[in-house]
């Protein structure tokens, strides 16, 4: 029979004591930035239909694109790829039984945010 008193028994306090660790943020935020990727390369891909369809869509797929919304979206779209990259190169390790203890895998996170950050930069000065 079900539970008549559920007024009664207390809450789990797991959201009041949770301290947040490297692997789950990375973990949560390679699946957004595996999300957020699909914005950049529709803009990509409207850029190219655009260019396909005349020079009157072009001016303006390429007209938003170029502005500094589409400049921001395409910094952070590269920047999501790098991280994505990262982090899906953290799943093979831990599939293959490697870096599965907490410290390494928590360096890994940190290590890999920094990669992500400096080949970002360095597509974006160099490339």
């Amino acid at each position: 029979m079900a539970d008549v008193n559920r007024g009664n028994r207390p809450l789990s306090p797991h959201l009041t004591i949770y301290k947040p660790q490297w692997t789950s943020i990375t973990s949560i935020l390679t699946r957004i930035t595996g999300n957020a990727l699909i914005v950049g390369s529709m803009m990509i891909v409207w850029w190219f239909l655009a260019a396909a369809a005349g020079p009157e869509a072009y001016a303006t797929a390429n007209g938003f694109v170029t502005s500094w919304f589409g400049d921001l979206v395409m910094f952070l779209s590269t920047w999501a790829l790098w991280y994505h990259l990262c982090f899906g190169v953290r799943h093979l390790i831990w599939d293959s039984g490697h870096m599965l203890d907490v410290e390494r895998s928590e360096l890994y996170a940190q290590g890999a945010l920094v990669v992500a950050t400096l080949m970002t930069l360095f597509t974006a000065i160099v490339l």
